[in-house]
Formats: structure tokens, C-alpha cells, sequence
């Protein structure tokens, strides 16, 4: 079997050259380590271009202009230039926890015959807040399980949970299902997953395969993320229409206030802002259609994504 690695950066920092350093001691070895990276100049800021690959020969580094950068279309990049039977999407700020992360997900993807992703259990930093620390043990548990689309009445929208913060793939159903959707401003795992389970495959949560990343956000940030999240929702209404959100966000903030009132309930009020900080987003998000061109980047993450002429702002696909 062979695997390679994509990797899309921006800005990295001394993070992503450990992250390289640890897939490079992996026990199942990676063949090819492919970065496909936003701004050249932003990494030559931080980064030795040629020291780096000459320290990591299995690297493949090449560049794209900010205003280019797709979530579906520079992964999609990336994995036409690998010819490995499985590929690992992550991200530059996700650390392996250990020396099986590559090994164990492989494991989960052939485990079984209609596997087509399975993705890593995700590990707080050790300077995560409460809130985000329960909400990283809620979507990320200690335990692993294959969602397939029997799921769907009791699981709802989690059935398509996956995630390309760390997430393994088997290339000849990527291929065979058409890859990752673009234009993307965010979600292109989970509407990939979501079309893999429609088809009749199945995705795997490997929880011992193991990532360290979490992060402390600020309420301008979850509302711009969910606004990106309900731009991918109204961009593919036909993955997301029978499993609306709403739901399993109320679950999460419910379960996640009586945890707080237990052991952190100054933090309550926090929950609540965040709370409506994502809603407000992703309503928002949804709607981004009616909203003049200039308040959706205003709104969004990923500003350089909305440009005038770019068809995802008309809708088209």
C-alpha cells in the first residue's frame, strides 16, 4: 500500500515543521509529503525554501495566489498529483500524537470493504478553554465507530461528520465519486462524506488514531467559521436539507451548559454569546445569496475567496 499526505499552508510556523518531522517517523511510512501553500512570499518569511527540501526530500512543495485558494479545489490539486493508493488530508496546525497516526487510519479505511474516509480523533491543546475542550471530547470521543446511511434517522447530520484536519481516503472511490466539490468556501470534507454515504459507502471515526489541535476562537471568528459553514450548506441544499444543524448544535450547547454548571459555571454566559455568535453566523451564511458582495466578505473567513467574477457567488457550479 501507499500512502501520501496533503498538506495546504499558509504562514506556517515552527508547528508545521514538526508536523513534517513526525510524519516522517511514522510506522506505516508516507510516500510523498505534498504541501500545496498560499502565498510564496509568506513562507519564505518563515521558511528556507531550499534548506527545507533538502532536509525533507519526500516534500512537494509548489505555491498558489491567496485569491486562488479553494478548500475543495487545492486539496483537489494536490491529490492529482499523488499516485498513492490512500492519501491523508490535515492540516499544517495538527500534530500526531504518536508514531501509528498514518497506520491506524489506513487500518480503519481497510477494515472494512465500503469505507471510503475515515478520520482521527481530534486532541485539546493543552491551553484549550473549557468550552472547547468538552466540545472537542463531545465530537471526538474515545470511542470508534463506521457510519453508514442506515445512520441517518438516529445520528442526523453527524453521519457525515468528517474532517480534513485529519482525515484518510481511498483514492479509487475519491476518484470514482468525483473528488472534492469546488468552488468550496469551507465544509468540503463533510459534503464529500455526506456524498460517499449517499452512495453507499460508509466513514470510519478511527479514535486511536490521535491529532493534537484546538483552538480558542473569538466570537468574530465562530460567527465568520459558520458563516462559512451555512454557505456551504445553501451552496449543496441537496446533502443538507434532510439534516438540518439546528438540532445537533442545540444538543451540544444543552449538554455542554450542564457540564459548565457543574464545574465552570462562570463560563455560562461565555456559552451562551458563543452560542449565538455561531447561530447568527450561520443563518447569515445561509442566506448569502440576498447579502451584498461586500458585507458577505465581510462576514466571511475566507475574504479572499468572494471576488466579483467568482461563481460560487452566483450560485453556480
Amino acid at each position: 500500500m501507499s500512502v501520501d499526505v496533503i498538506i495546504p499552508t499558509f504562514q506556517p510556523k515552527q508547528r508545521f515543521l514538526d508536523l513534517i518531522e513526525r510524519l516522517e517517523h511514522q510506522t506505516m511510512p508516507v510516500g510523498r509529503i505534498i504541501i500545496k501553500n498560499t502565498q510564496i512570499e509568506e513562507f519564505e518569511k518563515r521558511i528556507s525554501i531550499p534548506a527545507f527540501l533538502q532536509a525533507h526530500p519526500k516534500v512537494s512543495l509548489s505555491h498558489v495566489p491567496k485569491a486562488q485558494f479553494d478548500h475543495g479545489a487545492t486539496r483537489q490539486q494536490g491529490v492529482e498529483e499523488s499516485q498513492a493508493d490512500y492519501f491523508i488530508c490535515m492540516t499544517q496546525d495538527a500534530l500526531p500524537q504518536d508514531d501509528f497516526l498514518v497506520e491506524r487510519l489506513i487500518a480503519a479505511l481497510t477494515g472494512r470493504r465500503d469505507v471510503a474516509a475515515a478520520y482521527a480523533r481530534q486532541l485539546p491543546e493543552a491551553d484549550c478553554n473549557p468550552i472547547e475542550r468538552y466540545t472537542r471530547a463531545y465530537n471526538y470521543p474515545d470511542r470508534s465507530g463506521v457510519r453508514t446511511v442506515k445512520d441517518l434517522p438516529v445520528l442526523g447530520i453527524r453521519t457525515f461528520y468528517c474532517s480534513n484536519v485529519c482525515a484518510a481516503y481511498r483514492r479509487d472511490v475519491f476518484d470514482k465519486l468525483g473528488g472534492f466539490v469546488f468552488p468550496t468556501v469551507f465544509n468540503e470534507d463533510m459534503i464529500y462524506a455526506a456524498r460517499a454515504v449517499k452512495a453507499g459507502y460508509a466513514v470510519a471515526y478511527a479514535a486511536d488514531a490521535m491529532v493534537v489541535h484546538s483552538h480558542n476562537y473569538t466570537l468574530r471568528q465562530l460567527f465568520s467559521r459558520n458563516f462559512d459553514l451555512g454557505v456551504s450548506h445553501a451552496q449543496y441544499p441537496e446533502i443538507f436539507v434532510d439534516v438540518p444543524p439546528e438540532g445537533e448544535g442545540v444538543r451540544l450547547v444543552g449538554r455542554t451548559a450542564r457540564y459548565l454548571l457543574q464545574d465552570h459555571p462562570l463560563l455560562l454566559p461565555k456559552l451562551f454569546c458563543q452560542s449565538a455568535a455561531k447561530l447568527t453566523g450561520y443563518r447569515l451564511g445561509k442566506a448569502y445569496r440576498r447579502l451584498p458582495l461586500f458585507l458577505v466578505r465581510r462576514c466571511s473567513l475566507q475574504k479572499e475567496h468572494w471576488t466579483a467574477d467568482r461563481e460560487i457567488f452566483d450560485g453556480d457550479r
